[in-house]
């Protein structure tokens, strides 16, 4: 499960037991509750990279859905290694590629979902339970029916351009370590060894560039001191050891930057 909700409310906790009610041997496990309110980047991109990592068959629900009650559609996505419930403002799709997306279905059928319903709250009373369904054995088929257009969210993709990668800072983690959508093989167009220095130009910071020292990993500056490395999910990082690079820079996700050996 992935959402905005948070565990202050008990949103959750209402998804969860309409979840064991109709499935009772489902194992529930929390990707996460505080993506940003509304943040459908973010969602979409927290969503893509834990998914891979589930086993053959989960099911994924992910509710980050500020057009609920609107005109936007119930989803359910079938992939070859799992399917997603969800709304249909593309936060889904960009793990269902990675998933091996094969068809969607438009959530119709009211025969099979519990009668309580609100247009307010989607989570609980259209994708919890038909993600239930799913996890007993329904076919999507009975729950909806296909279709072939669906919002694809707009991650951003970095770009090797006159010798400087332009990218974006897309995630902070809480340790304020600013991860990229550089991937590895992108970098290693510009033929950077670990011990280098690479210029980093944020939009925010204007013009003059920041000598950053590439590294294999945290340990291996300064307390406190500033380097970029690959992170874990494969992409380039901004990190400060034992500190936040996110303060130290004042820089937030959303923001372009380029990077040049």
């Amino acid at each position: 499960m992935l959402t905005d909700f948070g565990v202050k409310d008990s949103y959750v906790a209402e998804m969860k037991a309409v979840i064991l009610t109709l499935c009772p041997e489902a194992s529930i496990v929390d990707i996460t509750h505080e993506v940003e309110p509304f943040n459908l980047r973010l969602a979409a991109y927290l969503l893509a990279r834990a998914t891979p990592y589930f086993p053959v068959g989960t099911i994924h629900v992910a509710v980050v859905d500020p057009g609920v009650g609107g005109g936007r559609k119930p989803l359910i996505i079938e992939a070859e290694k799992g399917m997603l419930v969800g709304p249909d403002n593309g936060i889904l799709i960009p793990a269902a590629e990675k998933l091996g997306m094969k068809r969607a279905y438009e959530i119709k059928s009211r025969e099979l979902l519990p009668e309580r319903f609100t247009e307010t709250f989607h989570g609980r009373d259209v994708f919890a339970p038909a993600a239930a369904l799913l996890a007993s054995g329904v076919k999507p088929e009975r729950l909806g029916v296909k279709t072939s257009t669906y919002v694809k969210a707009a991650i951003p993709e970095a770009r090797l351009f006159k010798g400087k990668i332009r990218g974006e800072i897309v995630y902070v983690d809480r340790f304020g370590n600013l991860v990229t959508n550089i991937g590895r093989e992108l970098l290693a167009s510009l033929n950077v060894r670990f011990g280098n220095m690479l210029k980093l130009s944020f939009r925010r910071l204007g013009s003059k560039p920041l000598k950053v020292k590439f590294l294999r990993a945290y340990a291996e500056a300064e307390v406190g001191e500033l380097l970029v490395l690959i992170g874990s999910w494969g992409t380039l990082e901004i990190s400060a050891n034992q500190a936040r690079a996110s303060n130290k820079l004042k820089v937030e996700a959303g923001e372009k930057i380029w990077v040049e050996a």
